[in-house]
């Protein structure tokens, strides 16, 4: 991919987004866009670090690990895919934003290692809101439960849910699914644990981020859409 496609591929993403915030009367800056680097190499990353892409995401630790110190300082890691709890220490330094929160003995893995460091780590809950058998993420209705197994760990910080959705043709057929996380989140935003703060509503990617974003949405995670068909073979 050369650079200048790169742009062209971060300037239309970010076009529609702001079109659709327009429509809805709301702040695009609101908007957090992840640029998930799956496959893509560090000069990749970097350059669409140069072009405004602030926050990065991937779905495996390995990933992180082999590309952090080649990545530019400054930007905001998230890890969006399945963690194991023995994995939880070797990248508990690097991320800013864990998404795929979905037992007690995850987040007390968590816990116990930001406690190490010092640190108050943020995290999503994941949110299996289609009960697709091969996803991780709780049901809805597991929600509460889980919420107050997190209660007392003063070194997770729940900021919100995140969602993935399944691959459809039409996006449109999502719409349902979006608007049952909302209205999840909306509820989160009352809970009352001191340690949970909900800012974010995690979802929407490369094939239907518009829907997600008019559903209520305020961060999508990109990778085809900016970075090209991806390289497995890498």
């Amino acid at each position: 991919m050369t650079t200048q496609y790169l742009k062209a591929n971060i300037d239309d993403v970010k076009d529609d987004i702001r079109s659709v915030c327009e429509r809805l009367s709301m702040d695009a800056s609101e908007v957090t866009l992840i640029g998930v680097t799956k496959t893509y190499e560090p000069e990749i990353i970097n350059a669409s670090i140069d072009y405004g892409i602030t926050d990065i995401a991937e779905n495996k630790v390995q990933e992180i690990l082999r590309k952090f110190d080649e990545v530019k300082k400054g930007v905001r890691w998230h890890l969006i895919g399945h963690l194991q709890t023995n994995k939880v220490k070797y990248i508990i330094d690097k991320v800013d934003l864990i998404h795929s929160v979905d037992s007690v003995r995850l987040a007390e893995e968590i816990h116990k290692r930001a406690k190490q460091i010092g640190k108050i780590q943020d995290i999503l809950i994941q949110i299996n809101i289609a009960d697709e058998e091969q996803k991780f993420g709780i049901k809805p209705s597991e929600l509460d439960g889980l919420l107050e197994g997190i209660s007392s760990l003063d070194h997770v910080r729940v900021c919100g849910l995140m969602n993935i959705a399944p691959f459809v043709d039409d996006p449109e057929t999502l719409r349902g699914d979006f608007k049952q996380m909302h209205d999840l989140f909306n509820r989160l935003q009352h809970c009352a644990y001191a340690n949970v703060n909900a800012k974010f509503l995690s979802m929407g990617m490369s094939g239907d981020y518009p829907v997600a974003l008019e559903e209520g949405a305020n961060m999508i995670r990109i990778g085809t859409k900016l970075y090209g068909q991806r390289q497995y073979n890498k």
